[in-house]
């Protein structure tokens, strides 16, 4: 269980399952950005990311108390808006594209001096193209910041799995086979 020194929510989310109303609209509104970022992300759908992002406070309301605190609160929260976006994909919704943040970590997108959007265009084309495997891995690791073993936890893959994924994902979109 995640000690509460290191999960800056523990305090929150323990009022929240308690009953504490306030406290979960604090949760919702730290987090809101994070929850419709990943899904912009993972739908490359504004529209999509809204509709996904409001199902998953809708989730959250009914599932606060499901959570055992194995993890992190934002960790287990990017798993519930993973597997929505997931679902959402399973529905007939078409994964269109990665946000520029993507690229910016990559190195080659538009930075804060506004540079090259041709280059954060061919990154979100290259992602889009790999196998969903590495796609998801690629998004969780590189977009959201996750750890391997973050990401293993929410793939439900082991740890190795995801490093692996990570060096074929950048093996295939660096050109080399």
């Amino acid at each position: 269980m995640a000690a509460r020194g290191e999960d800056p929510d523990a305090d929150l989310v323990g009022a929240a399952v308690a009953g504490d109303r306030a406290a979960l609209g604090t949760l919702l509104e730290r987090h809101y950005d994070r929850i419709h970022a990943l899904a912009w992300q993972l739908t490359g759908s504004r529209s999509d990311a809204e509709d996904i992002a409001q199902d998953v406070c809708c989730t959250l309301v009914g599932r606060i108390g499901s959570f055992r605190g194995e993890s992190r609160f934002s960790t287990w929260l990017i798993g519930i808006t993973f597997n929505a976006c997931r679902d959402a994909r399973r529905r007939g919704r078409a994964f269109r594209g990665m946000t520029e943040r993507l690229a910016i970590l990559a190195g080659i997108g538009r930075g804060a001096d506004h540079g090259d959007v041709h280059d954060a265009m061919w990154v979100r084309s290259a992602v889009m193209k790999l196998p969903a495997a590495y796609r998801d891995a690629v998004v969780l690791v590189a977009g959201q910041e996750l750890t391997h073993a973050e990401a293993a936890a929410i793939l439900g893959v082991a740890e190795a799995t995801v490093s692996w994924r990570m060096h074929e994902a950048r093996r295939r979109l660096s050109g080399k086979t």
